[in-house]
């Protein structure tokens, strides 16, 4: 598109951009391979200093200085990130490429999180340098070091938002009066916060975006989310709004030129949060009105990020939530819903104070962190359930002393998945020593809360919460497994383990009838059957005490739990045989905390009660509950209102969180067949959204096997 002589409508000219932003992702994504031309420079010219702290300093900063940008002719912020660019030839990023082999990459999770904006909102860029100067100053030896990359960081983050200031100027030339007006804004936003604290709305959004993005790009911190805009921003909004300079209107446009940002930054496959909502320490609601613009947002430009969470508590306006459902009615895949008291309460379980505990984020998919003071790492690692199950099974065969009692086989199963745990604890230990060693992340840990204060990097052990999250995979098929057990093994003796084990191996070729038997007679996971519903309430049990029994370095902290899955449902049932609940070889498991696909035979609220049997509190490293109804059935007001009403239902019984997908499989199937022309519909996954027709064919065929509601 040219430049337009005349100023687009706001609707046309956010269809476009969205257009731009899903052409631009399709042609080239955003992997800025120059980056290691750019590594390698820095670390050969600093090979004989001898701090690795202040090494990686410079590359931090060498890499925000290079950071170019593109301003088009409808942008409303700045910063759209340039990926490709700087002319290396694919010799000198191989050259590049090969030196930077001989570093040893740190390892572990990263970024995950939402940043601590009240520093830069209280004194700027120039503010932070000053204090980390008075600290260098008194400083010495490594702490020292630290502070000199920090200086190093911010000094890298201040030229970035120049670069980005410089891509309006020249998007500025031969732009019409309009335009020229614009971008002038944009210039003289970056211009003020290369250096101050921001004094308006459009300054306030604008520095969250460089600050998150700047981490991201420089520190390899992946997915540094928003967070709590409605929180972080509803101050400048309403000043502003008083003053007469902003109405809610050009607060929405910014709002969703943010998220056409990050859409155009973040690779496909993630997951970036945004979250309204909620409690103060005090518990007194904290919705405000970019609460509703939080939501609003996702109306126009309705892409895969960010997803939108609504946390959910008594207090609740409900024209919030009715909000959140008219647009998943309407075939939004986010806004999700979690429970705002559910969660506070987990949190507070592991030692948060309740200023810390209600100012939470899903740090991406449902994984919950806290604001701003986190070096947690989440996902750390995947269990999955079914193939330990298979283990046991497999020991069971091998041993002259065979589990006589299904009670004794699920002790066995317990004490093999303790072993489990224990070896991941120790194997994360171990990353994270070696993260101390080769890692640093001095922008990260410039706004991340105590890093200043101790002069330790995020790396080193700054942050205040160091958890360490895992998850646990095929929660449902392995309740469903275990059902099959005792009935077939221990109840009516229909078998033993070798000869269970004989027909698992063959993916019960030549045994279509035991597999039925298995799959239809058997009560469910997911159909409100307490029998099945108490494996998981017992099985959940045992690993909330048996990750407490384990401490994560650097301090002793927290090794929590999580029942929700990203992809990990997908890419381990791959990897898995058949398993006794009637599951195919190499079929995907069940997604987080709900029945597996298609298993449910009674409805939502059957679903929904078998779902909720359990106590979520404790899964602080994420649990999701994904519904999904056709379609059809959302064609009046009062099916939106049964929809909200079973959702609360959902959050009022301890549900952790929830997301729904409306479409149907019909769309789905068209989808497949015809990819282009559905190249934005975006479905829920386990616990994140993704563009439906970019998924691996195996998760294409797991979203369409749930089962789609068609009454409430």
């Amino acid at each position: 598109m040219g430049i337009s002589k005349t100023m687009p409508e706001i609707s046309r000219r956010i269809s476009i951009l969205r257009e731009r932003c899903l052409d631009r992702k399709a042609a080239r994504g955003n992997l800025p391979n120059w980056k290691a031309v750019i590594d390698a420079e820095v670390l050969k010219k600093s090979e004989n200093v001898k701090s690795w702290q202040l090494r990686i300093g410079m590359r931090t900063k060498a890499r925000l200085e290079a950071l170019s940008f593109e301003a088009d002719d409808l942008e409303l912020l700045g910063g759209r990130v340039l990926f490709c660019g700087h002319g290396f030839s694919e010799n000198k990023i191989a050259e590049a490429e090969k030196y930077l082999s001989n570093y040893k990459w740190p390892g572990g999770q990263t970024g995950h999180c939402a940043m601590d904006m009240s520093r830069i909102f209280k004194v700027g860029i120039k503010g932070i340098l000053s204090e980390l100067q008075r600290k260098l100053k008194s400083s010495s030896g490594e702490k020292k070091n630290t502070y000199q990359s920090f200086i190093y960081a911010v000094e890298g983050l201040s030229a970035m938002i120049g670069n980005a200031k410089s891509a309006a100027v020249k998007a500025a030339k031969g732009a019409p009066g309009w335009r020229k007006k614009e971008l002038a804004e944009i210039v003289e936003s970056c211009e003020r916060m290369r250096t101050e604290p921001p004094e308006t709305f459009r300054d306030a959004i604008q520095l969250i975006w460089f600050v998150d993005a700047g981490i991201s790009f420089a520190d390899n911190a992946v997915l540094v989310v928003p967070g709590r805009l409605d929180r972080e921003l509803i101050g400048f909004y309403g000043s502003d709004v008083e003053e007469g300079i902003l109405t809610r209107e050009k607060a929405l446009n910014l709002m969703e030129s943010l998220y056409l940002l990050i859409n155009n930054f973040v690779a496909d496959g993630g997951a970036m949060s945004v979250m309204v909502g909620g409690t103060d320490a005090e518990g007194r609601d904290l919705t405000n009105e970019l609460s509703y613009l939080s939501l609003e947002a996702l109306r126009r430009t309705k892409l895969v990020y960010p997803t939108v969470g609504v946390c959910w508590h008594e207090g609740t306006p409900e024209p919030l939530s009715m909000l959140a459902c008219e647009l998943v009615s309407k075939g939004y895949s986010t806004p999700a819903f979690f429970g705002d008291k559910l969660i506070q309460k987990g949190l507070r379980s592991y030692g948060l104070s309740k200023q810390q505990a209600c100012n939470y984020i899903n740090s991406t998919c449902v994984e919950i962190t806290p604001v701003g003071c986190s070096n947690v790492w989440v996902a750390s690692p995947y269990f999955s359930l079914c193939k330990i199950l298979l283990d046991e099974i497999d020991a069971q065969v091998q041993t002259s002393k065979q589990s006589k009692s299904f009670e004794s086989f699920l002790s066995s199963y317990y004490k093999r998945l303790g072993g489990e745990i224990k070896s991941a604890v120790g194997m994360e230990n171990k990353t994270r020593d070696g993260r101390k060693k080769h890692g640093g992340k001095p922008l990260q840990s410039v706004f991340t809360k105590s890093c200043i204060d101790s002069g330790c990097d995020i790396d080193g052990g700054g942050a205040d919460v160091n958890w360490i999250e895992c998850s646990f995979v095929g929660v449902a098929n392995l309740a469903d497994s275990l059902h099959v057990i005792n009935n077939e093994v221990f109840i009516s003796k229909n078998m033993d383990f070798s000869g269970l084990r004989r027909i698992l191996d063959s993916d019960f070729k030549g045994q279509e009838n035991v597999r039925l038997r298995f799959l239809d007679t058997y009560e469910k996971y997911g159909n409100n059957c307490g029998n099945v519903d108490g494996i998981v309430h017992k099985t959940a049990d045992f690993i909330r005490k048996e990750c407490a029994r384990h401490k994560v370095k650097p301090d002793r902290s927290h090794f929590i739990p999580g029942a929700f899955c990203w992809i990990m449902h997908e890419r381990l049932g791959s990897e898995c045989g058949a398993t006794p609940d009637g599951r195919r070889k190499g079929i995907p498991f069940a997604d987080g905390g709900g029945p597996a696909q298609g298993r449910e035979k009674n409805g939502p609220t059957s679903s929904i009660l078998s779902a909720t049997s359990w106590d979520h509190s404790f899964l602080i490293g994420g649990l999701a509950y994904n519904m999904k109804f056709s379609g059809e059935l959302f064609n009046s007001p009062e099916s939106v209102k049964m929809l909200h009403s079973l959702i609360i239902t959902f959050l009022k019984r301890g549900g952790f969180e929830t997301q729904v997908n409306v479409v149907s499989r019909k769309v789905l199937e068209q989808a497949k067949k015809n990819p282009e022309q559905y190249r934005d519909l975006v479905v829920r996954i386990g616990g994140y959204t993704d563009y439906f027709t970019r998924l691996s064919p195996e998760m294409k065929e797991e979203v369409m096997l749930r089962t789609e509601y068609r009454r409430f």
